[in-house]
Parts: structure tokens; sequence; C-alpha cells
């Protein structure tokens, strides 16, 4: 076998890079804790989560373990016609733990495909019914809800979705106000966007409205957007008075990137799907899960066997995945993570007001584990996700052995709950220089 690096080079396609023109990826030999260690010998603070799933950092031995005594047991079976105890017993946890009556749980294995699920619930649930007209979905500007072509459909992120835009579906999108640092916005947060706001939307073509889909709270790859608790409850109130499924892709925000273990009790709301992935096996292994409430399980039980919901991956329920997720709840609750990243999350805000008075610094926020801010933009459009200084902050912040990668001018950071409040600081040390010398 040549060099591996090299065999990268010649025939490894990289997501969300440009192959031309990008800098050499990291080799990355070994993980562990907060930490990277490249073939080079370098050690890099993950100050990403590496793509914000790794919550619990990297190699933990009881997830280690828990991977390890599952492999002896049991790996994979269809989960068609079987089951496995870890499935089972995960669906009846996270029924136990998510928002009230989100009872019935659908597995599959990524963001994208736990979000693909809950539009296509939505949409044959109103089939079901005999209500073939209502196939409209209506989410959020800025949104970003995954990469197979329904979850584009929804999305409202134009650099990332563009080039596939003649096939998506009809959607409509409205627009919500960002929240201060003290969440001081109005009740009334919801704003016209291209289509209106969600209630003139609503007002106007709610019969044909199959689903609203929200990134609760937070609008991660859109530009890690903060906004009001308040327009939580708002967008529940106006689903139930214009009788629409209200669908949150807790893909990015559950298990604790918030603050509470899931954004929705930030209203709190009880949605009629919730989608969930990324933490939910801590960053180990490809497991999503789409859950919802009788109302629309239900709808498919029938003598007619045309009324089952026909969908399946191959690695459903995955027995590796599903003993990591178990093992994963059991941390969350022995070792109080919540109570730890609430201290992060009041760390975090003490050192974002030292940066506050940076010339290129506006728009400090902070929710949970993530700390944000808007960088002068270099490019003449005004910033955004290709603006030049993301990458060019990349670059600086690698040459301190610390790994973020910025949303174009909006540079973030989403550690593991497990870092040390010195690893923060070294962090925001590095941030001040770095912004302060720009």
């Amino acid at each position: 076998m040549t060099d591996w690096k090299e065999a990268d080079r010649a025939h490894a396609w990289h997501p969300y890079t440009q192959m031309l023109t990008a800098p050499p990826p990291l080799g990355i030999e070994r993980a562990e804790g907060v930490y990277l260690y490249t073939s080079e010998g370098k050690r890099i603070l993950d100050g990403i989560s590496s793509w914000w799933v790794n919550s619990l950092g990297h190699s933990n031995p009881r997830l280690n373990r828990a991977l390890a005594r599952q492999a002896e047991k049991l790996q994979q079976v269809i989960f068609a016609g079987a089951t496995h105890p870890g499935a089972a017993e995960l669906a009846a946890r996270l029924a136990a733990i998510t928002p009230g009556g989100l009872d019935h749980c659908f597995y599959s294995d990524d963001g994208s495909t736990a979000v693909e699920v809950a539009l296509k619930m939505a949409a044959q649930y109103w089939r079901n019914q005999g209500r073939e007209d209502r196939t409209l979905f209506v989410s959020m500007t800025n949104s970003y809800h995954g990469d197979t072509f329904g979850t584009m459909a929804v999305g409202g992120s134009p650099v990332f979705h563009t080039n596939f835009s003649p096939f998506f579906f009809p959607t409509r999108h409205f627009n919500c106000v960002r929240k201060d640092s003290r969440d001081t916005a109005p009740a009334a947060s919801l704003e016209a966007g291209g289509d209106g706001s969600l209630e003139e939307i609503l007002e106007r073509e709610g019969d044909q409205v199959a689903a609203v889909i929200i990134e609760p709270k937070l609008q991660g790859a859109g530009g890690m957007i903060v906004w009001p608790s308040a327009s939580l409850v708002e967008i529940r109130d106006l689903c139930d008075r214009h009788g629409t499924i209200l669908i949150a892709d807790e893909v990015f925000t559950g298990f604790g990137r918030t603050g509470p273990l899931f954004a929705c009790e930030h209203g709190p709301i009880v949605p009629d799907i919730i989608c969930l992935s990324k933490a939910l096996t801590a960053g180990y292994m490809p497991l999503a899960a789409t859950l919802s409430t009788d109302k629309i399980y239900d709808s498919f039980l029938s003598e007619d066997r045309g009324k089952t919901f026909f969908h399946g991956h191959s690695y459903t329920a995955n027995a590796l995945a599903c003993a990591i997720a178990l093992e994963n709840l059991d941390i969350f609750e022995e070792e109080k993570i919540l109570s730890r990243i609430a201290e992060i999350e009041g760390l975090f805000s003490q050192r974002l007001r030292k940066l506050e008075d940076l010339p290129p610094v506006s728009n400090t926020r902070c929710i949970g584990t993530l700390a944000a801010l808007d960088v002068a933009p270099e490019n003449a459009g005004g910033g955004g996700y290709l603006d030049s200084i993301g990458p060019r902050l990349a670059t600086e912040f690698l040459k301190r052995d610390i790994l973020l990668r910025p949303l174009g001018n909006v540079l973030y950071f989403l550690p593991p709950y497990i870092i040390t409040d010195e690893e923060i600081h070294r962090v925001f040390d590095e941030m001040e220089d770095i912004l302060g010398n720009l």
C-alpha cells in the first residue's frame, strides 16, 4: 500500500471542500479527549467536536467498553421483521427523555435521513387521511436541514443548495428575530421572510401545508443564529391554530448543545415530530432517530398495506450504535453532563465580553456550549459562508494547534463537553490575539 496520505490525495473526495484549491487535509492518526493527533506528531485541540458530534470527546473509556461488549454479542441484524434489546431499550429511553408524547421511534443513520424521514412521515400522514392536497412545507430562512433532496428543499441556505434547486418541491420561508444575549426579544418575534411571516403563510396557505420545520432556538450551518425562546411558543401556537404538523430538527441542538437536553425545552414546547442524530452516539457511530406522537404514528396503522411507511436503511437500528447511544445516555445522567454544560456557558459568556470591543468583532453570542461571533468580512459582498476571512482564520488557529472551522465570517467555538476551564481559556486567549491583530 502506498503512503496513506498519497492515497487520500489520489482517491478521496472530501465533503464541502473545493478539491482544486483546498489545503491538504489534516492527517489524523488517533484522538483522545479533546485532542486530535496528526501523523506529524502535532496535538490539535478539537474546537468543533469533529463537526458537532463528539460531545464527550474522543476515545471515551466507557464508550469504548460498551462498543467492545456489544461487538462480542451482535453487530447488525435486519430491523424489518426483527429487533434486538439495544434498539428496544433505546427507543423506550428516547421516548422517556424527549419532550412529552413523542413515543414512537423510527431509526435511520444520520441527520439528513432523520429529517428526510420526518418529511416523509408528515407527507404520508396527510395522504393516509385522504388529504393529498397538503404537500407544502414551511421552514425558516437561513435554515439547514441536510443534503438529501428533500432536506435541501426545506433548507434556506442558497450557497449550499442552489445547484440542485430545479429538483426541489415547493416550500415557503419565514424569518425569526435574532435574540440578544439576554433573550429580551418580545413575544411577537416572527418576521416576514421572502414568503411573508409564518402567520401570513398559514393564513394564506395553511390548508395546503403538510408541516412546518424548524431548528429550535439555534440555526447552525446558516450562521449560528440564536433566536428567542418566545418564538418557539409562538410557532407551536400557530401550528396548532392551523392544524399543521410541527417538526423539530434537533440533529445539532439535541443532547445538551443549547443547555437543556433538547432545545425545545427553551419554550417549552412539544413538537409532533423530532429528529435526532450527531451527539446521540457521542460521535462514535452513525445513528439517527425520528420520534413522533401517537397522532402521527396511528395514521399509518391500517389493514391496507399501502398505508405502510415505506422507508428503511440497511443499517437501521445498528446494534453497535444502539449500545453506544445507551451508554452515552448513562454518562449524561451519572456524570452530570448538563451541569457541566451550564458551567461552560457561564465561562463562554465571560470570555466573549472581553472580545466585544475588538474592532473586527460584532454580534457575540453564546448558548450552551456554543460561543460565536461575527468577524468583519473581507469580501465585497459583506460576509457569508464564502467570505475569504473564514479560511484565513482557520489557518491562523491551526498554526496554534486549534481546529476551528468558521462559517465564512462567523467564527464559532463548539468543543466537547469534557473540555477543561484551562483549555477554554487557552482558546479564547488565542481568539483575542488573532482577532485583535487582524
